[in-house]
């Protein structure tokens, strides 16, 4: 049985099927039946064309089921995805991407899969600025819609953003915690991130030991790798530090400067604020010097001369708990 035309496309300058050849037309006492000739190939090319929206039709099917084809889409049917991976985006760097796709239209399309809860809505794996930008501009969006499991969706998510070199160290790091927090294994961030074990668990590790409030305010700062967020994990490492630190990310001159200047002021405030390290030594009444002191925020180190007190160490090692219970008496803890 004929199908239909499933596209409603007309295509009168289609080119003719592999298989078409022109009309051969049969000399009957030697005149060539020329009528008959355009009729038959009208015929055939009416037919070829058919054929051809019909394979057209289908192929955009398969396509669409395979999550290949690119449609378009109102952008208020589609919801950010359900992991955050940007600590936002400079208005200017912003207003330039709406600008571009103003002038050349959308070129690359984004990647949605069907909302796993609400029915007619859409869920975007990659792509936030672009659908940022075309909401601002008022466009329908250009998408690739596929099936994807919560594991497939984060790990286009994820490899999206590293081909394009688009995040920066602490928004991948932020990233990856995130997803171990919603309970996806190691393995599944690894692929997202295209990084090892090790690398991993130094990213991660990272995000742990820093107030979650202080990341965010200062943002991506795409200047600063793992070292230096380490240094500031180093300088945040006292409830008084912290304190310190969330006072003074909350005034709006922090605040209104950019992130890698927030950065830079943060870790300026905290190193000036951290009580330097000082070693001095402990005199006996004898005048020797058996033990020396090393004072800093977060700990007392004593450190005992094995040459000029042999055994004094050991002499106070066996004392601690007298020692210790005496220092609550006096104090009342």
């Amino acid at each position: 049985m004929a199908r239909k035309n499933l596209i409603g496309i007309s295509d009168s300058s289609a080119a003719p099927g592999d298989g078409e050849r022109p009309a051969v037309g049969r000399p009957i006492a030697g005149l060539a039946s020329q009528r008959s000739n355009g009729l038959v190939g009208g015929i055939t090319r009416s037919l070829s064309n058919i054929t051809q929206k019909v394979e057209r039709a289908e192929e955009l099917e398969r396509q669409l089921v395979e999550g290949h084809a690119i449609v378009e889409l109102e952008p208020a049917l589609i919801d950010s995805s359900f992991i955050i991976d940007r600590l936002g985006v400079a208005p200017e760097v912003q207003a330039m991407l709406v600008q571009q796709i103003r002038d050349h239209g959308q070129q690359v399309p984004i990647l949605v899969r069907p909302h796993p809860t609400e029915s007619g809505r859409y869920q975007v794996a990659y792509g936030h600025r672009r659908l940022a930008a075309l909401r601002e501009i008022g466009s329908r969006v250009k998408a690739v819609i596929r099936e994807l499991s919560d594991e497939q969706l984060v790990i286009s998510q994820g490899q999206e953003n590293n081909a394009r070199t688009d995040l920066s160290f602490i928004e991948r790091a932020l990233f990856a915690a995130r997803l171990e927090d919603r309970g996806f294994s190691r393995d599944t961030i690894m692929s997202a991130l295209g990084v090892d074990k090790a690398a991993l668990s130094k990213m991660i590790a990272v995000v742990r030991r820093l107030p979650l409030d202080v990341i965010e305010a200062i943002g991506a700062a795409p200047g600063f790798g793992r070292r230096r967020w380490m240094d500031l994990a180093d300088l945040i490492d006292t409830a008084e530090r912290r304190s310190k630190a969330l006072d003074f990310i909350g005034a709006a001159e922090f605040q209104a400067l950019e992130s890698d200047q927030r950065f830079d002021k943060l870790f300026a405030l905290l190193s000036r604020a951290r009580k330097p390290s000082k070693a001095e030594a402990w005199i006996a009444p004898d005048r020797s010097r058996p033990v020396r002191i090393r004072d800093t925020d977060a700990e007392m180190m004593l450190a005992f001369s094995k040459k000029a007190a042999p055994g004094f160490a050991d002499f106070v090692r066996q004392r601690l708990e007298a020692l210790y219970l005496e220092y609550q008496r006096e104090t009342g803890d």
